[in-house]
């Protein structure tokens, strides 16, 4: 299923790159039915950012969901890869027990606005399970959306006071 989110930051495009792809930050912030993310993997490579984290779903379930998922705890590791200078990436996620079956990619692209700067995140997001994926996608996209907007949320509240 598709998704998309777009945003406005009164930051440069380095600033706001820098900041989500911050492993100090992104452990700390609160996304809704989610615990904080635990790192995995932090890289830097001149203006390239690596950041790899892993979730936890602590929300609560549809009848459907946890029939799929049983007494497993639900994971998923979200890899995002970042240019700071260019502001062009990906995101991508999937599920730790099952990424062939669920998982999801977008492009990001952060450009300069004369107010700071535009932030689009546009992907897909896929659950590969007979009879129940599309529903579930359904379910679950307004959620990931509802998090980029608290993520966007706090990135502004974090670069007007920085």
């Amino acid at each position: 299923m598709r998704f998309e989110s777009e945003h406005e930051f009164t930051a440069s495009v380095a600033r706001v790159a820098t900041l989500m792809s911050d492993p100090d930050f992104q452990t700390h912030l609160d996304l809704p039915d989610l615990s904080r993310a635990d790192v995995v993997e932090y890289a830097v490579d001149g203006s390239n950012r690596l950041l790899r984290l892993r979730y936890q779903y602590i929300g609560q379930l549809d009848s459907i969901a946890r029939r799929v998922v049983g007494d497993r705890k639900l994971t998923w590791i979200q890899a995002l890869q970042i240019d700071s200078t260019a502001g062009s990436g990906t995101l991508s996620f999937s599920a730790e027990e099952d990424a062939g079956r669920v998982n999801g990619t977008a492009t990001i692209s952060i450009v300069p606005t004369d107010a700071g700067c535009s932030r689009r995140i546009a992907g897909d997001f896929r659950i590969r399970i007979p009879l129940v994926g599309g529903t579930a996608e359904r379910k679950i996209v307004p959620g990931l959306v509802r998090r980029l907007d608290v993520e966007a949320d706090a990135m502004s509240a974090e670069l007007a006071a920085g």
